[in-house]
């Protein structure tokens, strides 16, 4: 072998190394191992994975409903606390910083990665669901028994799974990391948030595995969403008869070419990437809630905005404590299969979308941040439920009587279809297919920017909370989770989809408490800077008030100031008059 040949190789080796070095082994080479056991168990054994994560599943949310249920109204409280307080003014960042990204580019990126692709899935179909089953329903207090008060039930039903709730889920864990991250100087990780109450524990293996769980948790509730959207994706491309049958060969062939759309935009980072992406997308969604709502019943939709909105403050209290206690195994089962899975599934995205707002929101208030991402995210939120979901229920209601639970956007047999009432929607309307086309592409690029800053946040956590990971592991990371949902999908279909759903579930159970320990180390790091900051005001104070009254003994001729600027008192005789400073005193 040549010289250069020698050197060259030397060169890869160390460059190999060196991008080895930036992986943090204890976290990535576990969590990797995790999921890719998870894959191989679910492939080889579906029914198996799927009938034992179901058992799991169905224990938490039946014995432990009331738990999340509470923490998660806790999580509101907290927000609004800490928001609305005096801690509000403290900056994520340097206290001379200006934001780092505009409020335009801020908001498309924290909502797109949120729960865009999810509103575009449930947006039609949730409502209707609520709408169609009143099992149990009265257990939530505003469901009635008539079509127009199972309608107007059902758009505030929806409001709460999607509203203040799962926003303030994501505050407790994106403000804990903000904090740490561009306040005190940590690297991106969740360890980092719990350091005022382990201190350097979170440096050991107890922070190994809370950046494992959040890992793990992230992967397969991203990949569950890539399944979902995936599913709507091929529906929307059979109503426009571009795809023959929409199975899971094609699907497949999907998660591929979107993955793959997905990886060249997390490899250019965030600032182009995911970032324009972002832009792009919320766009899009803008204007196709503007036409929908102009072509459909615009003026049902402008009453129903004043009368949803003021049904939700009405009952959000309420419903936000709702278990289901006196309803029976009914009201149980009904709660379990909607509010207890949302929760849930929500926190099992909370390490995801928090950290990715945490860094995303260097420069901001507190105040800024929880107004930005609990309630300029939840406005948009009840305007797409009310646009869409309302416009569906418009339609249903205007059938009349019974006929309204079965037929129009409901199947005869009063099945609703969460993949193809959107494009049933969109059908009914001026330019339909032109719609269902722009909805396509809108769930496609939810779906890419959803991918690619999951696996953006994923790569920051196995890299030891580097902001800049290599590009090699952004890849591996997008590759595997579009690899998780098409392997699944192979294996075992729709049910190997929700068994990875209800692990999602299953894991949010034990990251919940980490998050529960956040609260409370966030609470302990804000009083720490707040006593901090009113002593240097006190002393301060102190200092001002010294000066303002030495110089009034001055101005009174009580003292005097010396040459090098200090004070000496001023001699005076008989009466008080002051003496010659040039003659002894007599």
């Amino acid at each position: 072998m040549s010289s250069s040949s020698q050197t060259d190789t030397g060169t890869q080796g160390g460059s190999v190394q060196r991008a080895l070095s930036t992986v943090h082994g204890p976290v990535f080479y576990p969590a990797a191992i995790i999921v890719l056991a998870f894959v191989i168990f679910a492939m080889v054994a579906p029914d198996t994975a799927y009938n034992w994560l179901l058992e799991v599943q169905n224990q938490v949310v039946s014995k432990l409903g009331w738990y999340y249920v509470l923490i998660v109204s806790g999580f509101i409280v907290f927000a609004l606390w800490v928001g609305l307080g005096h801690f509000g003014d403290i900056k994520l960042g340097p206290d001379d910083e200006e934001p780092e990204y505009s409020v335009g580019a801020w908001f498309s990126m924290l909502f797109a990665a949120g729960m865009g692709i999810g509103l575009v899935f449930f947006g039609v179909a949730e409502p209707l669901f609520h709408f169609v089953s009143n099992s149990g329903a009265e257990t939530a207090g505003v469901l009635g028994g008539d079509p127009g008060s199972r309608a107007q039930g059902s758009l505030v039903m929806s409001f709460l799974h999607w509203g203040l709730h799962p926003w303030a889920i994501y505050v407790v864990v994106g403000l804990a990391v903000a904090y740490s991250v561009h306040r005190k100087g940590r690297p991106v990780s969740i360890r980092w948030a719990l350091e005022p109450l382990l201190g350097d524990r979170v440096k050991g293996w107890i922070g190994d595995v809370i950046d494992i769980a959040a890992i793990v948790g992230t992967l397969f509730g991203v990949a569950t969403s890539l399944g979902l959207g995936v599913s709507q994706i091929a529906a929307g491309l059979s109503f426009l008869d571009l795809l023959s049958d929409p199975g899971t060969a094609s699907k497949v062939v999907l998660i591929g070419l979107i993955t793959t759309i997905a990886v060249i935009s997390v490899v250019t980072g965030i600032d182009k990437g995911i970032k324009w992406l972002s832009q792009f997308n919320m766009g899009l969604a803008g204007a196709l809630l503007v036409f929908v709502a102009f072509a459909g019943p615009i003026l049902f939709i402008f009453r129903d905005v004043v009368q949803s909105l003021g049904l939700y403050l009405q009952n959000i209290i309420q419903l936000s404590f709702n278990t289901s206690a006196m309803s029976g195994d009914a009201g149980v089962a009904w709660q379990g299969g909607w509010t207890i899975f949302y929760w849930g599934w929500w926190i099992s995205w909370a390490p995801f979308v928090g950290v990715f707002i945490a860094r995303i929101s260097r420069g901001r208030t507190v105040r800024q941040f929880v107004a930005g991402v609990m309630l300029v995210p939840t406005s948009v939120t009840f305007l797409w439920f009310l646009v869409f979901g309302g416009s569906a229920l418009s339609e249903q209601l205007q059938r009349g009587g019974e006929q309204a639970f079965a037929g129009g956007l409901i199947g005869e047999d009063g099945v609703v279809s969460q993949e193809a009432s959107l494009f049933g929607l969109l059908d009914g309307l001026p330019i339909g297919t032109l719609l269902a086309a722009a909805a396509v592409i809108l769930i496609a690029v939810f779906f890419i920017t959803s991918s690619d800053s999951g696996s953006f946040v994923v790569d920051m956590l196995a890299s030891g909370g580097d902001e800049n990971p290599p590009v090699w592991s952004r890849v591996f990371w997008a590759v595997l989770e579009g690899a998780v949902a098409a392997a699944l999908l192979i294996a075992g279909g729709d049910n190997a989809l929700l068994a990875l759903r209800y692990g999602a579930i299953i894991i949010a159970l034990p990251f919940s408490i980490v998050m529960l320990a956040m609260c409370w180390a966030t609470i302990q790091a804000f009083r720490s800077e707040r006593e901090v900051a009113l002593r240097i005001q006190r002393r301060l104070q102190r200092e001002e008030l010294t000066e303002h009254v030495s110089q009034s003994l001055i101005d009174e001729g009580l003292i005097e100031p010396n040459g090098e600027g200090a004070e000496r008192p001023v001699a005076t005789g008989a009466g008080g008059a002051p003496l010659r400073t040039d003659e002894p005193e007599r």
